[in-house]
């Protein structure tokens, strides 16, 4: 099947473009919604997480607390990389295991750390949704309820839009209204298709 790859910065609107994705009948995953499957209660996933960062990246019944460990590997890349060893590949393998079951011309796979985690491999194609700094900081100040340091902060962590957008097979821009975003998704929805339709032969 054919596989776009999803990415962008925190607060460029990668949810928003699923959506618009799936409003068009295209299977959407979305990697961050399979990290918390490979780390609910129970896992073999968490419990490997708990063993390699301690009580304190639980709540008192047993969840991962995820601000807790995100503080437990924010600007220490040796534990971010401990991290992303124990669950990328269970994530990899939720992953699979939902597009073994799609029947669908190509599915748009949601990776927010697409590049920075080399995921390249593993998508035919690479979609950046791509927006203005002053827009990712007050789209993410209101949804997480962070203040704007926390979000700069975030944001200077993450791969620089330069070289994401450098990496990028088609781009997304949202700047603008919803109706240009979802005229922009109609256009690469198009362009995929006939894409997915020579993969087939």
């Amino acid at each position: 099947m054919f596989r776009v790859g999803l990415t962008g910065g925190i607060g460029c609107g990668k949810s928003t473009v699923c959506r618009k994705f799936s409003g068009l009948g295209v299977p959407t995953i979305d990697t961050d919604a399979l990290a918390r499957d490979v780390a609910a209660p129970g896992t073999p996933g968490l419990r490997r997480v708990a063993d390699a960062f301690g009580s304190e990246v639980l709540h008192a019944d047993g969840s991962l607390d995820r601000h807790a460990l995100r503080r437990a590997v924010f600007g220490d890349p040796e534990a971010r990389r401990h991290l992303e060893a124990i669950l990328h590949p269970l994530i990899h393998e939720q992953m699979e295991r939902h597009i073994a079951t799609l029947t669908a011309p190509y599915v748009v796979i949601a990776i927010p750390l697409l590049i920075e985690a080399g995921w390249q491999g593993a998508v035919d194609r690479i979609l950046v949704v791509d927006c203005a700094e002053s827009q990712q900081i007050r789209r993410t100040v209101q949804r997480d309820r962070l203040d704007e340091q926390e979000v700069r902060a975030i944001i200077a962590a993450q791969l620089n839009r330069e070289a994401r957008l450098a990496q990028a097979d088609d781009v997304l821009h949202n700047d603008g209204t919803e109706a240009e975003l979802e005229a922009q998704v109609g256009r690469l929805h198009v362009r995929y298709l006939e894409i997915s339709a020579r993969q087939r032969g």
